[in-house]
């Protein structure tokens, strides 16, 4: 039986794609081919735009306020529709239900943050800030911006963008990633259902030929992206030659520090769940341990213990912890990691390639992988694998490891383990990494902050969501006035103006 072909998203309706490509679409845990998606050309992003630019004007104008109503009418649909959402998620990218209904959650709560649009937009005033002058700013949207998500979070990074975006004024492409196209599609339908006029969301799922056809396209004016290192450059680079407002959040070797005065029982489970979660599919997975002085072969040890006991099997199999990887390409690109770390001499303690996994047939299964005595220079330190690989470091002391978390040139997120206050002020302000845990592993900020790395886990100068979000996706207008009160007053200056 042929799997159905999807369509995209534009102008408010399902809408059948010109380019003839597909893409196929798995669910990873059975290995089979549960879609076809469209893979939109440039023709198809051009329509999206051209959507988009026709909405923007009335949308941009609707008040603050009513914008928030209907945004607070989709948050609503989210929550009612939660489960169906993590269920799509589950399907096409493999993460468990449990683990998919907690990204969805997390997206919600992005919705909830700007359904406070009519205060976050509010500008700034000046009275007399000269003699008879009054100064005021105001937060005005950008026009057509575009949105580029990765396979990952097939809701909750979407849900990063589009929002926000959408709550500043402005109109929206998504581009989500060809691997998990339907749930950004039913978010859409979502949307319109809450009242979303027809074209200030368009869903156009694709490969590089759309990604390239929004960085090139005149009428976008932003682009916001979440993605691997390599590319986010690229798009950065692409779309500020073209003049565009960007944000591109890259890839990560995300260190946790864990000195010997930690709980180790709690460390280890937090880092096993931190590395393991969603098959380490996550840009904020802990994939390397820095273990300082005798706190190392104990922690290993229990590394190892939970490892080699975490249920792994379909996302949607009861009391299942970790499912499978994306693809089988991705597969074989984490047990060449493998295969490379033996290679280089690390020491490897639990080995994912030889896991059994009950009932996975052909899914794209790798075990919980744990290595030890790992240096800097091997290459399953340096390259993120993006798989359920954890490698543990040694170190002498906190400044040892302190210094090795700041030679990586990721600079996404970080967390220490410990009791000592003094140590984890330390760390927290010395690491130069953009988000911080402190006995938390996966510190990812909540929607009314902004999330975002340093080094090369982002290009551009603004994070996601958050007031970094609104800020993003609004420029400033900052207006001067006076009013005189009869022609007299009215005279030219010739030198420049000190409001005195």
């Amino acid at each position: 039986m042929t799997a159905p072909l999807l369509d995209l998203w534009i102008a408010g309706r399902r809408t059948a794609p010109r380019s003839a490509r597909t893409g196929e679409v798995f669910d990873p845990a059975t290995g089979e081919v549960v879609r076809r998606v469209p893979l939109a050309g440039a023709d198809d992003v051009a329509a999206a735009v051209a959507a988009a630019k026709a909405a923007f004007p009335a949308w941009r104008d609707t008040p603050p306020l009513r914008r928030a109503r209907v945004l607070a009418r989709f948050r609503e649909l989210l929550e009612a529709n939660r489960d169906a959402l993590a269920a799509l998620v589950s399907e096409e990218h493999g993460k468990t239900l449990a683990d998919a209904g907690g990204s969805v959650q997390r997206g919600i709560e992005v919705v909830e943050f700007v359904c406070g649009a009519p205060h976050l937009l509010k500008g700034e005033r000046a009275e007399d800030a000269g003699r008879g002058i009054d100064v005021h700013s105001t937060l005005q949207p950008l026009g057509v911006c575009a949105g580029i998500t990765p396979f990952n979070f097939p809701a909750m990074v979407p849900l990063w963008m589009f929002p926000v975006a959408i709550a500043c004024g402005n109109a929206f492409v998504l581009k989500p990633s060809e691997k998990v196209p339907s749930t950004s599609l039913r978010m859409a339908e979502l949307f319109h259902e809450a009242g979303l006029p027809e074209g200030v969301l368009n869903v156009v799922p694709g490969d590089a030929e759309a990604v390239d056809a929004l960085l090139a396209h005149p009428d976008v004016a932003a682009v916001s992206f979440v993605g691997s290192t390599p590319v986010a450059r690229h798009v950065y680079e692409t779309a500020a030659r073209h003049g565009k407002r960007v944000q591109a959040l890259g890839g990560a070797k995300n260190h946790a520090v864990v000195l010997p005065d930690a709980d180790l029982g709690f460390a280890a489970d937090a880092l096993a769940g931190a590395a393991y979660g969603s098959a380490g599919e996550r840009c904020m997975a802990i994939s390397a341990v820095v273990a300082v002085g005798e706190a190392a072969d104990p922690l290993v040890e229990a590394l190892a213990e939970r490892a080699r006991r975490l249920p792994v099997g379909p996302g949607t199999a009861p009391g299942v912890e970790m499912g499978p990887v994306i693809t089988a390409a991705h597969r074989d690109r984490i047990r060449g990691f493998i295969d490379a770390g033996v290679r280089e001499g690390a020491r490897l303690v639990v080995d994912g390639r030889a896991r059994e996994v009950p009932g996975g047939g052909r899914g794209f299964f790798v075990g919980p992988t744990l290595f030890d005595r790992v240096t800097p220079e091997m290459s399953i330190h340096r390259e993120e694998i993006f798989g359920p690989v954890l490698v543990v470091l040694r170190a002498a002391s906190l400044d040892e490891a302190l210094a090795l978390v700041n030679r990586n040139p990721y600079g996404n997120g970080t967390a220490i383990f410990t009791r000592s206050g003094a140590a984890a002020q330390r760390y927290a302000r010395d690491v130069e990494v953009g988000m911080v845990g402190v006995n938390v592993p996966i510190p990812v900020p909540m929607a009314f902050f902004s999330f975002g790395g340093w080094k090369a886990s982002l290009f551009g100068d603004l994070h996601v969501h958050g007031p970094e979000g609104i800020a993003f996706y609004t420029r400033s207008k900052v207006v001067t006035s006076r009013w005189p009160a009869g022609a007299g007053e009215a005279r030219g200056h010739f030198a420049m103006p000190t409001h005195a």
